[in-house]
């Protein structure tokens, strides 16, 4: 007879503790239902939680349920876990002591896992408190949420590429590379004009989230981004002439970053072969500032010699990740 498992938490958010109680579910049964429970004003929300839940545990099945229900009335829990499931299970796994009367309640066994969190020392209110901290109990798709976002951003031969690389090595972490460069590259390899369509920026816009949001994943605690759609807009601008709504629409719907380091002008400009604006480097510059002041985006100036740009952007992160408020300019 085939046994159906049943782990039921809020996974708020899931963490090395829930893997290992999952995964003991699925070696020990032969069909495994997850159920997340939801509440209002969560942050990150149940449906987030049960995606990355799906990510982790391909093989378990994964459900919402509204968490409006009294957390100490095991037989509520029980009837509303069998309406949910459509039959009740043979086994329940749990962390914690509501497992035997739910287990009672549901006339099925229970199997407890790290009760007292000796194998995994960590919970999800700790993680919500610090989770860089507890940055070694995350996967990657949580890793990717808490992440801290910062953005290279200026004009053309400002340094964003070489300050974007010396922060991911002082940091130990990853960076995300100009998608719009790579992007330009290809088309010169392949022998397309040296001219823009609007239809590109868009293109380069979700090319840039894509990687950004990749790159979070694999970031350690810091992900270094040079540029971002929100910069894309003002090249649009640049080579177009106007702004584009399509392009607004991209920088609006991904994650607001948590930090701009802007680029100075006052550098020599070197000339790589593809770059064309050292005359227009005063209006990008200041258009960057209208547009990161506008918007209300945090942001710092960095300048002087690298050495001095890089302790500047050290520090901005350090304040960041200490929850300090950084101020504009």
């Amino acid at each position: 007879m085939k046994t159906r498992g049943l782990v039921v938490g809020k996974f708020y958010p899931p963490h090395r503790g829930h893997k290992l109680l999952i995964d003991t579910a699925l070696a020990q049964a032969d069909e495994v239902h997850v159920v997340v429970c939801a509440r209002p004003g969560e942050h990150p929300p149940a449906d987030v939680r049960a995606r990355w839940i799906r990510e982790i545990h391909p093989g378990a099945t994964v459900h919402l349920i509204d968490d409006r229900y009294d957390p100490n009335d095991s037989r509520v829990w029980a009837a509303v876990c069998t309406a949910l499931l459509g039959f009740a299970p043979e086994v329940v796994f749990t962390s914690e002591s509501y497992g035997e009367p739910f287990a009672a309640h549901l006339g099925c066994r229970h199997v407890l896992v790290d009760r007292q969190r000796a194998a995994v020392p960590v919970s999800g209110t700790a993680v919500r408190a610090d989770p860089f901290a507890n940055w070694d109990f995350l996967d990657p798709p949580v890793r990717g949420f808490y992440a801290r976002r910062v953005v290279l951003i200026g004009a053309e031969s400002t340094g964003k590429t070489t300050l974007a690389a010396d922060l991911a090595a002082a940091l130990g972490t990853v960076w995300v590379p100009e998608y719009g460069r790579e992007y330009w590259e290809q088309k010169a390899a392949r022998g397309e004009p040296d001219v823009w369509a609007p239809e590109e920026f868009v293109t380069i816009a979700r090319g840039q989230c894509e990687r950004e949001d990749a790159a979070a994943r694999r970031a350690n605690r810091v992900l270094v981004c040079d540029t971002d759609a929100f910069a894309t807009r003002v090249w649009h601008r640049r080579y177009m002439g106007s702004w584009s709504a399509e392009v607004d629409a991209v920088a609006r719907a991904h994650r607001r970053p948590d930090l701009y380091l802007l680029t100075d002008i006052n550098t020599p400009f070197f000339q790589d072969g593809t770059r064309d604006g050292e005359r227009i480097r005063d209006w990008m510059h200041q258009t960057f500032v209208n547009e990161l002041t506008t918007d209300n985006r945090s942001f710092v100036r960095v300048l002087g010699t690298p050495a001095e740009r890089l302790a500047t952007a050290l520090d901005a992160i350090n304040r960041l990740r200490s929850g300090a408020i950084v101020q504009n300019g």
